[in-house]
Parts: C-alpha cells; sequence; structure tokens
C-alpha cells in the first residue's frame, strides 16, 4: 500500500491514502499506528524535510519513497542536471509552467525550510499538499515506466529513498563522541588550548623550525607563494607546497612543514572549536546527505562527518555496555566491476578473500602489486607509466571487464552520457572548450563512475537491509551511527555484537543478490568489535 503524507506551511500533516476521495490531516500518533498495522510504502515530499519532525515525535518508518531524490535521479538520466529537484519545481514542470529549464539546486536553508512545499490552496485545482504531491508522483511513476531499465530505476529510487530516512536517524542518534579523550587527543597533538584567535604552540615552534631551515628567514608556512619562493631561493623549483608533491624532496625543511600541515589541518578542520561547536552530550551529530556527490556517495553538511581525521579516532568510543562494530568492503571497487561485466576470469578472482593475489596468482605470475596497479589504473583511467604493462596483461586476460571499462571511456570522451548498473546518470560534459586534454579526462570520469555509483548503489542497498534487520531484531539496542562509501559502524549492547556481525555480513550477500542475482563474487564484509574507534584498523 503506497501512503501519500506531506504537509502544508503550519506544518500540518497530510495524508492521501488509495481510497481517499480526499486527502485528511493526521496526527503522528495516527502515522504511527498506520505505520504497525499496514507497513505501507510513504510518498514524501522530502524525508529531510518531513522525517525529522516525525522522528521528534517518537515514530519511525520502514520505508519510503523520497520525491526529491527521485525528481534528481530522474531529471539526471534525462540529461538535464542542474534543474532544480524540488516539489515545487517539478510540480511547475508538470504543469509547463517553469520559466527556465536550468535552476540552481535549493540552499541547505530553503531545502529545510517548508515542511510544505505547497500551499493548501494551488492553482491546479487540488486543496492540499498531499493532492499536490500525488500529481507528481504519479508523473515520476509513469517517468519510470517508460525507461528501458525501469525494474533497476524502482530499485535505485528505493536505495536512495532508504538512505534518507536513515541519514535522519543517523544525525538523530548521534556518533558516540568522547570529549575529555578528544581534548587529550588535541592536547598531546598540539600543546595546551590556545586563547581563541591564537596558534597552539606546537604550530609556532614547527613554524620556527621552517624558518630557521631557510636560513633563519621568517616564512610563513599557511603562504603557499612564501614556501614556493623560500625553497627556489634554496635552489628547488616547486610548482605546488603539497604534501604529496614534497616529501620525497631532501631538505631540512620538509619534515617540519609535512608535520606542520597535518596538524594545521586538525587544528582547523577538529581542533577545540570544532569540538565545542558540533559535539554535544556525549554525541556527534553532523546532517548527512545521502547520493550528496554525483556518483552517489554520502556527503555531509557541516562538521566534516566523512573525513574524520585518524589520529581524532580514539575519541570515538561506545557508551557503557556498549561496542562498536566496525566493517569496511574490502576491494569493493574491483568486485563491482567483475560483478557488472561478469567477466568469468574476473569473478572467478572475486571469490577470493584477497582479489588482487587471485588476479597476480592467474595473470601476473603472483606479483601481487603489479595486478593491484594494473587493476586500479584500469578503473581510474591511469593507462600511462607503470600501469600501462599490467594494462595490457589485464586485457588479455580479462577482455570482458576491459572492455565495460573502456566502453564507458569512450563514451565520455565523446561527450555522451554512462549509467550505473541501476542507472544513475552522469553529469553532462562541461560547455568549456572541448580539447584533447578535457576529453581524456572525461574519459577518466566517466570509467570510473560507473564502477564508483554501483559501489555506492551497492553500499545503500546494504544500508536499507541491515537497517531493517537490526530494527526487527534488537529495535534501538543495536543503531547504524555512521557509513562512509565502504564502512559502517553499528553502536550496539555488547552481547548483541557477535550477532549484528552476522547480520552485517548476511546483508552484504542480500545486497549482491539484489544487485547482481547469483553471481560468483564475494564481497567480503567482516565486522570487528571495539570499543574505540581508534582500535578498528
Amino acid at each position: 500500500m503506497t501512503l501519500i503524507l506531506a504537509a502544508d506551511f503550519t506544518g500540518e500533516l497530510w495524508l492521501l491514502g488509495p481510497d481517499d476521495d480526499a486527502a485528511r490531516t493526521v496526527t503522528t500518533a495516527q502515522i504511527a499506528t498506520i505505520e504497525q498495522s499496514d507497513r505501507p510504502r510513504w510518498v514524501l515530499v522530502s524525508a529531510s524535510a518531513l522525517y525529522p519532525a516525525i522522528r521528534r515525535a517518537g515514530v519511525r518508518l520502514d520505508r519510503c519513497i523520497d520525491l526529491t531524490h527521485t525528481e534528481a535521479l530522474l531529471l539526471a538520466h534525462a540529461g538535464r542536471h542542474g534543474e532544480a529537484p524540488d516539489l515545487a519545481s517539478a510540480l511547475a514542470r508538470l504543469r509547463g509552467t517553469e520559466t527556465t529549464h536550468h535552476r540552481q539546486r535549493p540552499s541547505a536553508s530553503s531545502e529545510r525550510e517548508p515542511l510544505a512545499l505547497f500551499g493548501r490552496d494551488t492553482d491546479d485545482g487540488s486543496t492540499d499538499p498531499a493532492s499536490s504531491a500525488l500529481l507528481v508522483h504519479d508523473d515520476q511513476q509513469q517517468r519510470i515506466s517508460r525507461l528501458t531499465n525501469a525494474g533497476a530505476f524502482k530499485l535505485l529510487t528505493a536505495a536512495d529513498s532508504v538512505g534518507a530516512l536513515l541519514a535522519v536517524e543517523m544525525t538523530e542518534t548521534g556518533l558516540p563522541w568522547d570529549e575529555a579523550i578528544h581534548d587529550a587527543l588535541l592536547t598531546d597533538l598540539l600543546g595546551p588550548r590556545p586563547m581563541a584567535g591564537a596558534k597552539p604552540v606546537i604550530l609556532i615552534e614547527l613554524a620556527a623550525q621552517i624558518s630557521d631551515a631557510f636560513d633563519g628567514r621568517s616564512i610563513n608556512p599557511d603562504s603557499p607563494a612564501e614556501l614556493v619562493a623560500a625553497f627556489a631561493r634554496a635552489g628547488i623549483e616547486l610548482e605546488s607546497t603539497r604534501s604529496w608533491m614534497i616529501k620525497h624532496i631532501d631538505h631540512p625543511a620538509i619534515a617540519p612543514l609535512l608535520k606542520y600541515k597535518e596538524l594545521s589541518r586538525i587544528h582547523a578542520a577538529n581542533g577545540w572549536n570544532w569540538l565545542h561547536t558540533w559535539v554535544s552530550n556525549g554525541r556527534f551529530r553532523p546532517e548527512y546527505i545521502p547520493a550528496g556527490v554525483v556518483s552517489g556517495r554520502w556527503a555531509s553538511r557541516g562538521g566534516g562527518a566523512l573525513q574524520i581525521p585518524r589520529r581524532l579516532r580514539g575519541a570515538v568510543v561506545a557508551d557503557p555496555g556498549y561496542v562498536l562494530v566496525v566493517a569496511d568492503a574490502a576491494q569493493l571497487e574491483p568486485r563491482i566491476l567483475a560483478a557488472m561485466s561478469e567477466d568469468p576470469g574476473m569473478m572467478r578472482a572475486a571469490e577470493s578473500v584477497d582479489m588482487y593475489a587471485s588476479l597476480a596468482d592467474e595473470a601476473f605470475g603472483g606479483q601481487r602489486d603489479k595486478a593491484k596497479i594494473g587493476l586500479l589504473g584500469a578503473m581510474y583511467g591511469q593507462v600511462g607509466g607503470g600501469a600501462a604493462a599490467p594494462l595490457q596483461v589485464l586485457r588479455r586476460s580479462y577482455p570482458t571487464a576491459l572492455k565495460l571499462l573502456e566502453d564507458a571511456a569512450s563514451i565520455g570522451e565523446r561527450g555522451g552520457l554512462v549509467r550505473s548498473h541501476l542507472g544513475r546518470t552522469c553529469p553532462p560534459r562541461s560547455q568549456r572548450d572541448p580539447t584533447q586534454p578535457q576529453e581524456r579526462a572525461r574519459g577518466r570520469f566517466t570509467r570510473n563512475f560507473i564502477i564508483q555509483a554501483t559501489a555506492a548503489e551497492w553500499a545503500e542497498s546494504l544500508l536499507g537491509l541491515l537497517r531493517r534487520r537490526l530494527f526487527e531484531r534488537y529495535s534501538d539496542s543495536a543503531q547504524i551511527v555512521f557509513y562512509q562509501h565502504d564502512e559502517v559502524i553499528v553502536h550496539c549492547v555488547a552481547e548483541h555484537a557477535d550477532a549484528v556481525i552476522a547480520e552485517i555480513a548476511d546483508s552484504a550477500r542480500a545486497a549482491t543478490s539484489l544487485l547482481f542475482g547469483d553471481v560468483p563474487v564475494r564481497f567480503p564484509l567482516v565486522g570487528k568489535t571495539v570499543r574505540s574507534y581508534a582500535d578498528a584498523k
């Protein structure tokens, strides 16, 4: 059963079911009753806008169709990236009243603004926001039905939609965070907390060491221009002072400069100001953005949730009586390539725990490094240098897999669109002058897009399956509290840890079957039980 749920400009909830003659207002208590008795698929204008208020009332929804996510996917599939996916714009397109085909995405504030994207009186004859949302939902379903990959695309919209529900729940639950440990880690790394606006003592000392290495001439280590000039005076010409470009240079300023860069990033991105702003009552609660990246990977708004420095992971500590179960998918993207291409040899290698070792034994005389360099080069478009010879071996040994990648690159170079396994579509080529270097760059992007986007689909399907399993078996005593790309963290009562590890592994197998059917590709996702995130690696 599908139910349309929307809110008007006052925040009042409106419900419209398949047997209803007209929409009616409902309370969150009534929504809870319907959820428990019927387990419907809710159609929400936007889960990120509507679901937080429902969660504050203690109500959990099992599944939904998020109209905003669905509209974004459909626009992209039609090659119309950049058009606003919000429901007001979708309704305007449906009416034929939209004045422009290219509008910017709504700002973060406008996305969160009215729960109602339609007022109570609309000029299409409807009298409530749920009826307006139904018009858009019906139009979206018709557009999906006309796609050649309609079944897969419906699975994609379902995955993004359940991801939108989970993102709200993860923000509400928060990632366990020990403020005292974080403060101690910062003090150990940077010295005592400085006065507002001042630099930590360790950074001041490192800056002095950098200047001393340049004959005592004062150098601002935060100024790339000053650093480039200082190295030039020392006879070292640099295009950039990025860490990866300077770490092999032999000069006494390099060691303190690299350390300064690392610690300065920690101080700026996750220092005491960050701790005060983002952590309260033992929880870090960022706002997650499912499919916030064009490939379908998640992003976050504020707090840098998906970039927790390794040195500070010791602050992520389970509550008393609880543990963290941390699991990451080993060699995810190469396994996705094997499953997508159904290349017999590559699928055989992907049955192993160490796929690179299997490739090496079969095609590279046991040289694992060459197998890894070649396969990563093939997926990321690094086809020259040290990757050239291994790539030729891969072409001979795994022609179907390599053809999938090279066809995607060729389409991208010609300015075409490529799609993931379920139908997520890459953005069109930039309108800048399509010089040959840009064409090759786009080819590198599109060959990786199909793999990275499909990996995001697999991961989001895993999350949806795991979310349901955990709630049905453990309710709030086992909750997903963190996710990024190929890693998931569950915060659970200690006695449930072994069972949660099994649920994660089962969910990975189910996600593989859901996307690819019965393929002999293994996606090992082994959970590790720890008290602190720092102990997971």
